[in-house]
């Protein structure tokens, strides 16, 4: 009996495995594409990675190509689609500034965008090789140039609600984030992007609230986005205190070190695995957390010093020359000796790297385009050889006209019967 007993739930089992894996094949099957294609809005921040879902399709397409255009019905569409041998993108490996289609993969029929740019706002389209759609998608990604901060430690709040006429303009915000730091005072904040109210909006966009659709959607005519662009992205930010998690493995570690020194000296051990790095004084430099995104809760330390947004983050004061911005980055700009030190960062809580920084005054430093530096004296030498050309100009076309006899006779005489 017991051998019978077994072999039923065996089977009952397995039934039930099979039916969860035809479940999953035929998700697309039991969500029927509409009739009329609709666009879902969708808001994100500048340098942040999205993900947009091909929520239908035809049972018999397998694979899906995405399509890109700037406006509905626009002459000019992008193909994106990773098939062709076209290798899948890394979020590690795109770097700022590149084109969209360096920046794109599909998997499983979505469609995954790493470190969005505003140029990328407009509209996706899931369909075919043929061209033919089966959902989309209208995505705003606004620009983190401007973002507004305040403290509510500071009795500040966030920008007030505008009304004109029948337009209504607020800032929807996210959810907190984790505390940045544990066992010390943090910080965390709240994201809020720009959102508008109005009846006038196109029925053919999908919105969460009836007529609210994010300020940079295709849905809100060109008159209303005139008066939208000065309601800037907001960053919405207060203390916290959360205590840390003890790591049994490491306080093991430690009493097996503590055990085998001898005399009392301890080897140094390291909290987390850090990087070195040589650079020039006078010289600019950007430091990454790793793993970190702009929706991660971020911070940093100089040291035993925590580098609190309230005074370091990008805005706070102009002449600021270690500062932090809204994409979770330390920014170090003419690098001086005391900035020698090591700086720990920290995400979702947790202290995960440090970066052992020295200055150094000697040494070769290769000078290339893409440095800061090099951008700014082209420009200041092109400003002044523009600018010597102008003068240079002007002279030879007074000679020329004095010459002429068409200026005007500014000789001694004519001074003194003025």
């Amino acid at each position: 009996m017991r051998l019978v007993h077994t072999t039923v739930l065996l089977w009952a089992w397995g039934s039930v495995q099979a039916f969860e894996i035809v479940g999953k094949e035929n998700i697309f099957q039991r969500t029927p594409c509409p009739a009329f294609l609709m666009f879902e809005n969708a808001a994100y921040l500048a340098d942040m990675s999205f993900e947009l879902p091909c929520h239908c399709k035809p049972e018999d397409v397998s694979a899906v190509v995405w399509y890109y255009q700037k406006h509905l019905g626009s002459s000019h569409t992008t193909v994106l689609t990773d098939f062709d041998g076209r290798l899948l993108t890394e979020a590690a490996f795109v770097r700022v500034g590149s084109s969209m289609l360096a920046r794109f993969s599909i998997r499983m029929f979505s469609l995954l965008v790493f470190r969005a740019q505003p140029e990328d706002t407009g509209l996706y389209f899931c369909g075919t090789r043929e061209g033919d759609y089966f959902y989309a998608y209208d995505v705003d990604i606004q620009s983190n140039k401007g973002m507004v901060a305040s403290f509510k430690d500071m009795g500040q709040e966030p920008l007030p609600d505008e009304y004109y006429g029948s337009l209504h303009v607020f800032t929807t915000f996210w959810e907190w984030t984790p505390c940045d730091r544990c066992g010390v005072r943090g910080e965390q904040w709240r994201l809020g992007l720009c959102y508008l109210q109005n009846p006038g909006l196109s029925p053919r966009y999908i919105k969460t609230m009836p007529d609210v659709v994010s300020c940079g959607s295709r849905a809100v005519p060109w008159k209303l986005h005139i008066k939208t662009k000065y309601h800037t992205p907001e960053l919405f930010i207060q203390s916290c205190l959360k205590s840390c998690k003890k790591n049994k493995i490491r306080e093991g570690m430690q009493a097996i070190y503590n055990y085998v020194s001898k005399l009392g000296s301890k080897p140094w051990v390291p909290q987390v695995p850090i990087q070195f790095h040589q650079q020039r004084l006078g010289h600019g430099l950007i430091i990454s957390c790793p793993g970190a995104r702009p929706e991660h809760a971020v911070a940093w330390d100089k040291g035993s010093q925590p580098l609190y947004r309230s005074q370091y983050l990008k805005g706070v004061n102009r002449s600021m020359r270690v500062f932090i911005d809204h994409g979770n980055h330390l920014h170090i700009r003419f690098t001086q000796l005391s900035d020698r030190g090591t700086y720990y960062c920290w995400r979702q809580g947790l202290k995960i790297a440090g970066f052992r920084l020295g200055v150094t005054s000697r040494g070769r430093y290769p000078a290339s385009l893409l440095d800061p530096e090099t951008h700014t004296a082209v420009e200041l030498t092109l400003i002044s050889y523009l600018l010597i050309t102008i003068v240079f100009i002007t002279i030879h076309l007074c000679r020329c006209c004095c010459q002429s006899r068409c200026c005007p006779n500014f000789s001694a005489q004519a001074l003194l019967q003025l």
